[in-house]
């Protein structure tokens, strides 16, 4: 008997129907907003003192809001166990289906906003373009560690509306600041910035494995979908989640997230005459 898979079983049905509590992202989270320069600092990362960025991967256009993968808490994902599924069939469609359905990368980094700074650190949401770009100047040795709170460098955003993926929105770029600055001259400040800060994983909620699977089942076959992704939506405006404008994001417009389709009804491509609900369900036998 695992315990744990008990524990967690019950607590998921205590918490059932209990209205949860709203969260103010606006005080954890940052983005630009409008047009305009931002000056922040990249902030040591409690949580790895090494590392400042965290990578999540997160799933679009399967509810109203984004749904954090489930292998981001080391857990198996339905979606990406189907997706694979898919892979191991050799075809072609079903390559492009599994593409689809692969969660996107995301990374949040901590940050403190100049001008801003008795907000605390907040968490800044970018993509894969300026990942690489921030990597590539942490391994330039004319840089060095731009998170040292005493030798540390500040950095540029600037955001500009322009044309992404063929609508407009906000575009950010970035630039290093040429001169080095502490993080703060007061110490107590310091502590604070370095101690109290949000994680993503526990400001997200967490959807579980069941209740991914059955929204992946409606997404793959509409016509058959119940009312339980209109009960998710409904249950995740008591606890709002910040929507995702990709692809029309600051970097991130090589990816589209995938789109429910009320006219076609994807399938496993298989020569085994089963129905679409049995060749579901037997891709999770083995969680049963």
């Amino acid at each position: 008997m695992d315990l744990n898979s008990i524990k967690s079983k019950l607590n998921a049905l205590q918490t059932q129907g209990q209205k949860k509590e709203k969260v103010d992202y606006g005080k954890y989270l940052w983005k630009p907003k409008q047009e305009g320069k931002y000056q922040i600092r990249i902030v040591p990362s409690k949580l790895d003192k090494n590392n400042p960025f965290k990578e999540v991967f997160v799933h679009y256009g399967f509810s109203k809001f984004p749904v954090y993968a489930l292998t981001n808490w080391n857990e198996k994902d339905p979606i990406v166990e189907f997706a694979k599924q898919l892979k191991q069939t050799n075809d072609k469609e079903n390559w492009k289906l599994a593409k689809k359905l692969e969660p996107k990368m995301r990374v949040f980094a901590p940050v403190i906003v100049r001008g801003e700074e008795d907000k605390g650190v907040r968490l800044w949401e970018f993509g894969k373009e300026i990942y690489m770009q921030l990597l590539g100047i942490a391994d330039d040795e004319d840089y060095g560690d731009y998170t040292d709170i005493t030798d540390g460098r500040d950095f540029t955003v600037e955001a500009v509306i322009g044309d992404i993926g063929g609508r407009q929105g906000l575009k950010s770029s970035i630039r290093v600041k040429p001169k080095t600055s502490p993080l703060s001259s007061n110490k107590a400040e310091i502590e604070k910035f370095l101690n109290e800060q949000p994680d993503i994983l526990e400001l997200q909620r967490k959807m579980d494995f069941d209740k991914m699977k059955e929204i992946l089942q409606n997404w793959l076959n509409p016509e058959d979908a119940t009312d339980t992704e209109a009960e998710e939506e409904e249950e995740t405006e008591e606890t709002p989640q910040p929507k995702s404008d990709l692809p029309w994001d600051d970097d991130d417009e090589e990816e589209v997230p995938v789109k429910k389709s009320t006219k076609n009804n994807y399938e496993l491509k298989t020569p085994a005459k089963k129905s679409k609900a049995d060749k579901f369900d037997e891709l999770f036998d083995d969680e049963n």
